[in-house]
This record gives structure tokens, sequence and C-alpha cells, in this order.
């Protein structure tokens, strides 16, 4: 596809395929829909947040919108994980989930390792950070999973909204405004009308999720929309306005190391296509004056190549599926 006819595509594409969140109330997603849903909230020292996060989705579970609620805990250490347990979640920790694959490397990683252990037919996944979290957050995303007409082709969903920084209306975002939707922009043009490819907010058929591999650290919600395009094409994404998302911001000095993993991810994808040139023959023949070890030593400090997990649905066996609650029913008491 020539760049004026991608540029094209993606206006096309984001005509079609956005939406906004009230056009998704909690009462429309729990008459329409037919397939179960799990949410699933990665978290991370968040014992602040995850207790009212949790507690909007028990209210989406108990009005029928939901079906799962799994908390995925990094072993944080401030009590995320007894938080969300008496506000209703399951609690998985991610070190105890498909321990044969070695140490987990991130947030990436621990989504992918989590996915086997959910029972929905839908999968979301929200962020556990989010402060003043409402359902918006996760019938938006659904939306356009279940609602006529766009559930016939929608396979993917993805969040964007206004980054408040402190009284800035839309300044956070950094990585994303200064990284991701340039470099996608440039090399994935079809993609340059996603308006927060970095968004931790994402829908999505479990088939779909299985057949993808996950990259493990900060670049997997790129790569998991550069693949799920890949997959299921234009049609099949969509992104929802959830209007504005508050939460802790990094300081400027830990946004380089997150720039760098997506812009590795993007890279990393560009190899597969074969666009760029595998990473060690790139510094050939410009860098041939370097001696081997100025040349490992570059090469470790900029570490291009982040770790990718395989699809889901390639491993040989997979830890059973704990089967979420009948569709469209309240789940019992707890």
């Amino acid at each position: 596809m020539s760049a004026s006819a991608a540029v094209r595509a993606a206006e096309h594409w984001a005509k079609a395929r956005t939406f906004h969140h009230s056009r998704y109330p909690v009462a429309r997603i729990a008459s329409e829909r037919c397939h179960s849903v799990s949410v699933c909230v990665p978290a991370r020292e968040c014992a602040a947040t995850v207790g009212e996060v949790v507690g909007v989705l028990a209210r989406l579970r108990a009005a029928g919108a939901i079906d799962e609620i799994v908390v995925v805990d990094a072993a944080s250490a401030d009590g995320t994980a007894g938080v969300a347990e008496r506000a209703g979640a399951r609690v998985l920790q991610e070190g105890e989930l498909l321990g044969e694959y070695g140490p987990v490397l991130g947030k990436g990683d621990a989504m992918w390792r989590a996915l086997p252990s959910f029972g929905g037919e839908l999968v979301c996944f929200v962020d556990a950070d989010t402060e003043c979290f409402g359902e918006h957050f996760v019938t938006g995303l659904l939306g356009p999973l279940v609602c006529s007409p766009e559930a016939s082709e929608v396979s993917f969903v993805k969040a964007f909204y206004r980054r408040p920084l402190d009284e800035d209306g839309d300044g956070g975002g950094r990585v994303n405004q200064l990284m991701a939707r340039p470099a996608l922009a440039l090399f994935y043009p079809e993609l340059a009308r996603v308006r927060q490819p970095l968004a931790g907010e994402v829908a999505a058929r479990r088939e779909l999720l299985e057949a993808l591999p996950f990259t493990t650290g900060y670049g997997v919600e790129v790569g998991m929309l550069i693949d799920a395009w890949r997959r299921v094409g234009l049609a099949g994404v969509a992104q929802v306005d959830l209007d504005e998302h508050r939460h802790h911001h990094q300081p400027l000095s830990a946004l380089a190391p997150m720039a760098q993993a997506v812009l590795a991810t993007i890279a990393a994808h560009l190899e597969f296509d074969e666009l760029l040139d595998p990473w060690p023959e790139r510094f050939e023949p410009s860098d041939a004056q370097l001696d081997a070890e100025a040349k490992w030593e570059r090469i470790v400090d900029i570490d291009p190549m982040p770790t990718e997990r395989p699809p889901i649905a390639s491993l040989a066996a997979a830890p059973a599926v704990v089967p979420a609650p009948g569709a469209g029913a309240a789940p019992a008491a707890e």
C-alpha cells in the first residue's frame, strides 16, 4: 500500500471506528452481550487505588455487565492483594503463573501469563493505578465488541483520553505523543490515527489475544496493537473516547526507558516485516572502526531486542481455563 493510500485508510478508519463511551451505558452492555467477560487488572504497589477500581468493577458484575474480576499482583509490598480481595477480586500472583518461563519480565509478561486463567470470551485490561475510575472505562471498551452493528466486525478495542498533567488539561501521555504516535505515523501509517497507542485500557476477543505474541515490558501495548492490526485489519480495530484519565505521572527521567522500549518494540516489528535490517547488521559497515568491546557496550546499553512471549494458543500444554460465571447473569454474593 502506498503512503498516500495508507493515510486515506487511516482517515477512513478514524471516522468509522472511533466512538464515545456514552454510546455504551451499563444497561446496554448488560442486555446486549452474549459472551462472558473477564476484566484483568495488572497491579504493582497500587493499594491506594486498586480498591476503588475493583469496587467499580464489582458493581458492573452485579449489574450483569461483566462476569469475572482478576487482579494480577506483582508481589506488592503495600498490601495491594489484600485490598483487591476484600473489594471483590480474585487475585493471582504473577510469579506463580507459567513459572517454566522464568522470572516475570514486566507488565506485558504478567498479562500474557494470566491469560490462560481467565474464563471470559471477551477480555478487558484496565490499569490499577487509575484515579477516579468509572464504569465507562470498561463499558466503553466492551461496547464495540458487544453492541450492533460494530460488534459484527470488531475484535480489538483501544481507549483514548485526555491526560491532565498538573493544571494542564492535556499535558500527560508524553511518551505516547512524542514517541509512539510519530513512530507509527512514519513506519505504520495505517495506524497513524490511533489516538492512544500506549493506553493500558484495551478489550479484545479472547481467541485473538491467544493468537498474539506479547512483548514483555513497556512495549506490550504498541506491540499488541500492531499484531492485532496485522491479524484482523483496520476494520477489526476500534478506539473509544473515555474522556479523561488521571493517575500518578512518572518524572521525566523515568520516561527514557519507556520511550526506548516502545521504539525497540516498533523496530522489532519492522525487522519482522523485513523493513529494517536485523540489529547486528545495522552496525556495519559504518561502525566497523569500533573495537569489539565498545560495540558490545553500545548494544547492551541500548538493549534493542525486547523479549516476546509466544501466542498462548501455540503452547503445548497451557494451564486449565477457569470458567467465568454464565454471561449475562449476576454472580452469587461473595
